[in-house]
C-alpha cells in the first residue's frame, strides 16, 4: 500500500502542475495574438511547440526524452518571437527573409515542388502548364498599331502585316507529330511551306522555333504560327458615328463591312475602325448585323448598360425595323411569315425553313414598287440566322442581289414555301459551283480549303473576348439573323485554329520569329506599319497573285437596319439610295 500512496501522491502533484502549465500557456498565447506585430507563421510555430510540451510532459514517464525535446523546441519557439520584434523570421536553414515575402516565398516553393515533383526521363520534353486567358482584356492600341488602311478605288484597302495565329493542342492531336497535323488539318498550304515557315522560325512551340516538324505533340502544348496576312478590301465609305453619349455608341455602318474580327477580316472591321479612326475601344457588342448589310449598329460603353439593354431584349422590349428591295410586287398589307429556320451549313451559314427548326417570327410591310421590285419593311420578333432573308426567299420575294438565298442553285423555284428538292450537301455543293462559276466564291466567306476542294476544319466567327460578344440571351446574337454562329455554336466548334484560311482572329501576342542572325519578323512587320508599304513575303502565296478589286455591286445587298427602338431611346439612320421610289436599278 506504501508504494500505491507513493504513485498516487505523485500523479496528484504532476497534474496539478500540469493544469498550472495549461493555465499559463493560455494566458501566454491570449498575450501573444494581442500583439498585432507578431506573423501568422510565428503563432502558429508556437502554439504547435507548446501543445508538444505538453504532450511530451503528460507521458514523461514513457517517453523521457521528449522533456529535454519540449525545452528546445520552446527555446526555439522563444528565439523566434523575439526575432518577430524587427519583423523579420529565422528559417530552419538560418536564412533571414521579410514577412511580406513569406507567402509569396512559400507559394513558389510549392509550385517549384510540384514542377519538379514529376522526374522527366531521359529526352522526355518539358510542357509548361496552360496559362489563364484574361477574357476582360479588349483590342488595345498594340493591336490597332499592327498595320494601317490606304484608299484605292473607292474601296478602303488594309497593307499586308505579320500576323500570330495561336492555338493548344487539341486532344485529337496528342501522340502525333506536327507533321501529321498539318498535313491532315492545314491543307491550304503545302507541306513545302511550312517545311520552309520552319527554317525561318514562324512556328513555336511553347514559344521556342520548332526545329523538325516530327516532333509529337503532348497536351497543353502552345503552338505559335506566324504568316503574312491580308484582308480583302471593303467599301470605302467613312464609318459614321451617330451617337455617342457615354453610355452607347451608335454607328451606321457601310455594308461590306464586318463588326468583329471574324475569318479572313481583322482590321477592316467596326470593331479595329473604331479603335483606329475614332478612339473607341473596349466596347460590348448589343447585337450584330451581317456583312453585306448596312444601317444601324449599337454598342454598350460599359458592362452594366449592357446587361441593361440584354435584359431588354429578352423581355422584348427593343423593336428593330429593317428596310429592303425584293425581286418582283410583294403583296400590299402587312404579311407575316412564322416559319420555323433552321441552320444547314456552319461555314456559310446557310440555313432554310424546316420544321425542325428553331420558331420564328417576321412581319413585312410593302412601301412602294417601281414595276420591277419591291421596297419593304421588316421587323423581325425573333433574332435567327438570316432571318429576313429566309422568310422572303420562302414567300418567294428573296431580297434583289442575295448571294445566297436569290441563288439559283436553290432550284427553279429558289425554294419557295420551303421546297428545295435536293439534301443539304448537294444544296451547298451547288451554292459553291454556281459562284466558281461566276468567280465569286469571295461572297460565301468560304475557307481556303472548302473552295479549293480540300475539306478541313471549319471557319468559325469566334470573338477575341467576351467584351466584344453579344449577351447570350435568345435574339440578341442576330438582330436580322446575319451573324454566322451563335456562342453556344462557337463553343460547340472549339478554339482558334492555327492557319488564316482555317481560323477565326487568334489569340492576340507578341509576333516573334526568325533566327538572330536575320531580321526578325516583328521588325518587317513593325516597319511595315510605321512606313505604310506593301512588304512582299518569300513565303506568302498571296503576294504572288494578284487579284481583281470587287465592284460596289459585289459588296452590297439591299437590306439595311433602319431603326433601333426601346422604352426611351430611338437611333435611326436615312433611307439608302436603293431603298428611294425613284430608284432605277442599273
Amino acid at each position: 500500500m506504501a508504494w500505491f500512496t507513493c504513485v498516487k501522491g505523485k500523479t496528484a502533484g504532476l497534474n496539478a502542475l500540469l493544469c498550472f502549465g495549461k493555465k499559463e500557456h493560455n494566458y501566454f498565447l491570449r498575450h501573444v495574438y494581442r500583439n498585432k506585430n507578431v506573423s501568422v507563421r510565428t503563432l502558429g510555430t508556437i502554439r504547435t511547440a507548446l501543445n508538444v510540451s505538453f504532450i511530451h510532459l503528460k507521458f514523461s514517464k514513457q517517453q523521457p526524452y521528449t522533456a529535454v525535446h519540449a525545452m528546445e523546441t520552446k527555446d526555439a519557439t522563444v528565439e523566434e518571437e523575439s526575432c518577430d520584434t524587427d519583423s523579420t523570421v529565422k528559417t530552419n536553414c538560418g536564412k533571414r527573409k521579410n514577412e511580406e515575402t513569406d507567402e509569396a516565398a512559400k507559394q513558389g516553393n510549392r509550385k517549384k515542388q510540384k514542377k519538379c515533383g514529376k522526374q522527366l526521363r531521359r529526352g522526355e520534353r518539358y510542357v509548361p502548364p496552360p496559362q489563364k486567358r484574361n477574357p476582360g482584356v479588349s483590342f488595345s492600341q498594340e493591336h490597332f498599331a499592327e498595320t494601317s488602311y490606304y484608299f484605292e478605288g473607292g474601296l478602303r484597302k488594309v497593307y499586308p502585316y505579320y500576323f500570330d495565329f495561336t492555338t493548344y493542342c487539341k486532344g485529337r492531336w496528342i501522340g502525333k507529330t506536327l507533321l501529321e497535323v498539318f498535313k491532315n488539318e492545314f491543307r491550304a498550304e503545302s507541306m513545302d511551306y511550312y517545311n520552309k515557315a520552319v527554317k525561318e522560325g514562324r512556328i513555336k512551340l511553347n514559344g521556342t522555333p520548332v526545329d523538325d516538324l516530327n516532333i509529337i505533340l503532348k497536351n497543353n502544348d502552345f503552338m505559335r504560327n506566324t504568316v503574312h496576312r491580308h484582308e480583302p478590301p471593303v467599301i470605302g465609305k467613312p464609318l459614321e458615328v451617330l451617337v455617342d453619349d457615354g453610355e452607347v455608341v451608335v454607328v451606321d455602318k457601310p455594308a461590306s463591312l464586318p463588326v468583329h474580327p471574324c475569318g479572313r477580316y481583322r482590321h477592316n472591321t467596326v470593331i479595329f475602325i473604331l479603335g483606329k479612326e475614332k478612339g473607341l475601344s473596349g466596347l460590348h457588342t448589343v447585337h450584330r448585323l451581317d456583312r453585306l448589310t448596312s444601317g444601324v449598329l449599337l454598342f454598350a460603353r460599359t458592362l452594366e448598360v449592357s446587361k441593361k439593354l440584354d435584359a431588354m431584349v429578352r423581355e422584348r422590349q427593343l423593336e428593330k425595323e429593317y428596310v429592303c428591295r425584293v425581286e418582283g410586287e410583294f403583296p400590299e398589307g402587312e404579311v407575316v411569315c412564322e416559319e420555323p429556320i433552321l441552320v444547314v451549313s456552319f461555314r456559310v451559314g446557310l440555313c432554310r425553313v424546316d420544321p425542325k427548326g428553331k420558331e420564328s417570327r417576321t412581319v413585312f410591310q410593302r412601301l412602294s414598287y417601281n414595276g420591277r421590285s419591291s421596297v419593304v419593311r421588316c421587323l423581325p420578333l425573333t433574332g435567327r440566322t438570316h432571318q429576313i432573308r429566309v422568310h422572303l426567299q420562302f414567300l418567294g420575294f428573296p431580297i434583289l442581289n442575295d448571294p445566297i438565298y436569290g441563288s439559283s442553285a436553290w432550284g427553279p423555284n429558289r425554294a419557295k414555301g420551303g421546297l428545295v428538292g435536293m439534301s443539304d450537301e448537294e444544296l451547298l455543293q451547288a451554292l459553291i459551283e454556281e459562284h466558281r462559276s461566276k468567280e465569286s466564291l469571295h461572297l460565301l466567306d468560304l475557307p481556303d480549303e472548302e473552295v479549293s476542294g480540300k475539306q478541313g476544319p471549319m471557319t468559325k466567327c469566334q470573338e477575341h473576348n467576351d467584351q466584344i460578344t453579344a449577351p447570350e440571351s435568345s435574339g440578341v446574337a442576330c438582330d436580322d439573323g446575319s451573324c454566322k454562329l451563335t456562342q453556344e455554336e462557337v463553343k460547340e466548334e472549339g478554339s482558334q485554329e492555327l492557319h488564316k484560311s482555317t481560323s477565326a482572329a487568334g489569340i492576340e501576342g507578341e509576333t516573334n520569329g526568325g533566327h538572330d542572325e536575320k531580321e526578325s519578323v516583328s521588325d518587317v512587320a513593325s516597319r511595315t506599319a510605321n512606313s505604310n508599304a506593301f512588304v512582299r513575303d518569300n513565303l506568302c502565296g498571296e503576294c504572288k497573285i494578284v487579284r481583281p478589286d470587287p465592284t460596289e455591286k459585289d459588296l452590297v445587298m439591299f437590306l439595311h437596319a433602319l431603326r433601333y427602338k426601346g422604352p426611351d431611346f430611338e437611333y435611326s439612320t436615312q433611307m439608302p439610295d436603293w431603298a428611294k421610289e425613284d430608284w432605277v436599278q442599273d
